[in-house]
């Protein structure tokens, strides 16, 4: 469906490979995957509010009416890729790329609140129970379209894979959801018909957990990137791999932040160590080069502080490696960067930042005097620790 859509508005065939995906191309997948979307779902709606009509069967129309509901977040889905793809301005510097986030969020909201609707009426069935009948027309209509919602949840994958989106994953997920519950639905029918058991009730309810676990993650889903989350071990490990490899003069890493404002709209900003006695020109020309590299192949704004360290000096390193171990015992996962030494007539300032993860529970004044505490007892009272404390 998406490839139909696509070569008929643009007159061509969808393009394959991650590296193909330009900014414009993005907000066309995702136009496209909204239209498809939304055809697909008024025709599961029309066709299972038919079966559930003559069924008698409040089940299957209150998945009908979820089809109609997942029509109506196709089209904010629709919405939300036409936003973000708008161009930065004067009022939002940094683009509209959170435009996506938002339209998953209402996307969930829509889906929560139509689950609970559903919920509501299914309780009512199971207080006051009637009969349902098994029609062909639902033995056809149902299975039909779970395979049609397995088909919507791998394309909206497969371009959110491509992509990188948020949106589109929500859709996925909903769709797979959407597959278990008719799965209930049609179940429940077929037990009712045979047994004579009142199930249509109950299926009901459980359709309207599945909607309601599928509006809850994929809010969530939404809202993380919304609030600001870690980017990927992986990521991290790949930015640090590029910085480090890029030149044997960059010799370290440290407070690199990640900011997301969209899919493919990220801002990185990070501190690379470079030896303290080497000519200053030559590595302020080493960053700018790196800045240009992580731009290109991360598709990102790059920002890079350029931090000279004493790497030459044997009493610094000495130092150094014994000030990480005492920070080790404050807590396992504290980190020592930015270390350098101002040695002193009658006392030496070990001047250093502490990475101090969110598992420690101590507060900054606690963490500083506990490292001073321990340096001046293991190392000499004639040394003096001046520490900035990083979060996180």
């Amino acid at each position: 469906m998406p490839e139909i859509i696509y070569r008929l508005f643009y007159g061509k065939t969808c393009k394959s490979g991650a590296d193909t995906v330009s900014a414009e191309d993005r907000g066309v997948y995702g136009i496209v995957c909204g239209i498809s979307g939304i055809i697909l779902n008024i025709l599961l709606f029309g066709a299972k509010l038919f079966a559930g009509i003559i069924s008698a069967s409040v089940s299957i129309v209150a998945d009908a009416v979820n089809n109609l509901s997942d029509a109506g977040s196709s089209v904010v889905t629709l919405l939300g890729f036409k936003l973000a793809g708008r161009k930065a301005d004067s009022e939002h510097p940094y683009g509209h790329g959170r435009f996506e986030y938002i339209s998953a969020l209402l996307v969930s909201a829509v889906i929560m609140v139509m689950g609970f609707e559903l919920l509501k009426e299914s309780v009512e069935r199971i207080i006051n129970p009637s009969e349902t009948g098994l029609e062909p027309a639902a033995l056809i209509i149902l299975p039909a379209s779970i395979l049609v919602k397995f088909y919507m949840a791998y394309y909206n994958r497969h371009y959110g894979k491509k992509i990188d989106s948020t949106a589109l994953f929500a859709v996925a997920k909903d769709s797979l959801c959407d597959c278990l519950a008719t799965g209930a639905v049609l179940i429940g029918t077929i037990v009712s018909h045979f047994t004579g058991l009142h199930a249509d009730g109950p299926c009901g309810v459980l359709v309207s957990l599945f909607i309601l676990y599928s509006g809850y993650s994929s809010g969530k889903e939404a809202i993380d990137p919304l609030l600001g989350m870690p980017p990927e071990p992986e990521f991290i490990e790949h930015i640090k791999d590029i910085v480090v490899g890029f030149d044997e003069r960059v010799v370290g890493i440290h407070d690199l932040m990640i900011h997301d404002y969209g899919p493919g709209r990220r801002i990185i900003s990070l501190h690379a160590e470079v030896p303290s006695d080497i000519d200053m020109l030559q590595a302020h020309d080493v960053i700018d080069n790196l800045e240009k590299k992580l731009a290109d192949e991360l598709n990102c704004t790059a920002t890079i502080h350029m931090d000279p360290v004493q790497i030459n000096d044997p009493r610094v390193k000495e130092l150094k490696e014994k000030t990480i171990a005492l920070a080790a015992r404050i807590h396992p996962d504290i980190t020592v960067h930015d270390f350098r030494v101002v040695f002193g007539d009658t006392h030496t300032n070990l001047v250093f930042d502490m990475a101090v993860p969110f598992s420690c529970t101590l507060d900054e004044s606690q963490i500083k005097e506990k490292a001073s505490a321990l340096i001046r007892s293991e190392l000499g009272r004639r040394y003096f620790a001046v520490i900035t404390i990083d979060r996180g």
